[in-house]
């Protein structure tokens, strides 16, 4: 899955530091990230700015660490970098496709933190401006002191399981057209195990038993940690659609689940080991 980038290791704890030139940094714009053209590092560093490397460094936020190189985040509200002849503005979207694996982390998680800091620059309780903490990763309103921290949303991935076939679904009105598994975000005053109850009856209409927890995983591109269970049909197949959130829901046995899964998620994971006959 994007987190695990073994042998390379991933530290998040807060600091306040200042960057180097050698040091990487990542710069989002209208939707877009700042990479390397012609690079196999993708991730810039300053010292690739040149002339508006100490401006940007000036204007950049610790972020975390990865191995001995330190991530930056360049405030776009105080700096405007410009592309050049070897640093261009590609959409986010580009994120999942980075390779190695710990590039991809390491943007996404980075435009989890961008999204934290942009979207609470003004308090929520009494409308004044935030400032940055100088103690930990929160944003601290100037006039009444509320906290706000990084949001971080628990939501479930159910991969439910009846006579050698699993239920996969697939998104309504989205772009990503690959299966999925039913899947949502626990409410308030609910356990996990309760989460998955409601979401699989709210979304295909059946009920399960059996709910065993499997497995968790950050996932920036959402502000979420998923958290994955297997489960059992309880009762009738007879799927009823919300199509209001999905366009299909189907069972399906292994030998006929597509190939085109990658290993970046824990939705595709889950459905790669029922497809290699690893779950039942």
């Amino acid at each position: 899955m994007i987190q695990d980038i073994f042998p390379h290791e991933f530290r998040n704890e807060f600091q306040v530091k200042t960057p180097g030139n050698d040091s990487y940094f990542l710069y989002f714009l209208d939707e877009s990230l700042m990479l390397c053209k012609h690079n196999t590092k993708l991730i810039p560093q300053f010292e690739d700015l040149g002339s508006m490397g100490q401006e940007a460094m000036s204007h950049s936020d610790f972020l975390f660490s990865i191995d001995e190189m330190d991530f930056y985040l360049v405030d776009e509200s105080c700096v405007r970098l410009e592309e050049t002849d070897t640093l261009k503005l590609y959409k986010t979207g580009i994120i999942r496709e980075l390779k190695p694996m710990w590039v991809s982390f390491a943007a996404v998680s980075a435009q989890q933190l961008h999204r934290f800091y942009t979207s609470n620059r003004f308090c929520g309780c009494c409308g004044s401006s935030t400032m940055k903490s100088k103690k930990e990763r929160a944003a601290v309103c100037t006039t009444c002191g509320n906290t706000i921290y990084p949001k971080i949303s628990p939501a479930v991935i159910v991969g439910i399981t009846h006579e050698g076939k699993l239920l996969l679904t697939k998104y309504a009105g989205r772009e990503y057209t690959r299966y999925a598994l039913v899947a949502g975000y626990t409410e308030f005053g609910e356990t996990l195990e309760d989460t998955v109850k409601r979401e699989v009856m709210e979304e295909v209409g059946v009920r399960v038993k059996n709910i065993r927890y499997y497995k968790n995983q950050p996932w920036g591109f959402s502000d979420s940690i998923l958290v994955g269970y297997w489960a059992e049909l309880e009762g009738s197949p007879q799927i009823h659609l919300d199509e209001t959130e999905l366009s299909t829901a189907v069972w399906m046995a292994p030998e006929d689940i597509p190939d085109d899964f990658t290993n970046l998620s824990l939705t595709h994971e889950m459905i790669l080991l029922f497809k290699e006959g690893k779950v039942k």
